[in-house]
């Protein structure tokens, strides 16, 4: 099949790259996979021989036609046709018995909404999604890099916050545009997510991502003037101080943990002034 434009496809050609996403996923026997974008089948194919079932979605009716074909006598993938980011999958998989629900996520996402995807898949600080124990992403270099961030990088920003605080991130290897055909213009890295409970409580997940959303309005200012609609400065530099965080600190400078703690140290000193509503005893 001829790459389209207008779905910005890529065929994956790489053997090692394959080979790299599939030894990340620790596939098992007993594995439901949840493959988005399945284009020409090639992942299809080696995830296939390794777990109970693939669920793969493909909005490109062209291409879901011939997966339907290529893989006609595979009993144990579900092929969808539609927009993944509009599915909704579990209402989608009701028809289908020998399917649960997928418990991993293994995907060569388009890139151009990889944002989207990750909030569909991981949620948010406020209202996150524990619904997956694993997922794997191809996804852009760039992209990978600053999800997988540390602070005090130039990448670390607060995709990196948000992502590193709903689960763990790890880089598990760059692949060159060549390893596609067509090569897109950027290089791609294969990411692992692993999806869990934040090891500290927030005690407001939206103070956390008002604050988060704030720290990072403008790199080039430290943290107390970019929060100062919040809080004044004053009041901050005391509290980061409590904290042991410089009072000059730039957001970029502030771990994920450290947010966590300032976000639970200005709620409690701070209470109703970071909620929309009065409180409720």
């Amino acid at each position: 099949m001829k790459p389209r434009k207008r779905f910005a496809q890529h065929w994956l050609k790489s053997k090692q790259t394959l080979q790299e996403i599939v030894d990340a996923a620790t596939l098992t026997s007993t594995d439901e996979i949840l493959e988005i974008g399945a284009g020409t089948g090639i992942l299809t194919r080696q995830l296939l021989t390794n777990v109970k079932t693939v669920v793969a979605v493909e909005r490109d009716r062209a291409l879901l036609e011939s997966l339907t074909q290529t893989f006609q006598n595979q009993t144990n993938l579900i092929l969808l046709e539609g927009d993944f980011l509009k599915l909704d999958l579990a209402d989608a998989l009701k028809p289908f018995q020998q399917v649960t629900f997928p418990n991993k996520v293994v995907a060569n996402i388009p890139y151009k909404i990889t944002g989207p995807i990750l909030d569909k898949l991981l949620g948010s600080i406020a209202h996150p999604y524990q619904q997956y124990d694993k997922i794997i992403l191809l996804v852009q270099k760039e992209i990978a890099q600053r999800l997988c961030a540390k602070p005090g990088s130039k990448t670390f920003g607060a995709l990196s916050v948000r992502m590193q605080y709903l689960a763990d991130c790890e880089l598990v290897s760059t692949v060159p545009a060549k390893a596609f055909s067509p090569p897109p213009k950027v290089d791609s890295a294969v990411i692992s997510l692993t999806p869990r409970p934040f090891r500290w409580r927030v005690s407001s997940p939206q103070l956390l991502e008002k604050l988060v959303k704030l720290g990072f309005a403008n790199r080039r200012k430290m943290l107390r003037n970019n929060l100062k609609s919040l809080i004044s400065p004053q009041q901050l530099e005391q509290i980061l101080e409590e904290l042991e965080i410089s009072p000059k600190a730039r957001a970029e400078q502030i771990s994920v943990s450290n947010w966590v703690r300032l976000s639970n140290q200005l709620d409690i000193s701070n209470g109703s002034l970071f909620t929309d509503s009065p409180r409720q005893n």
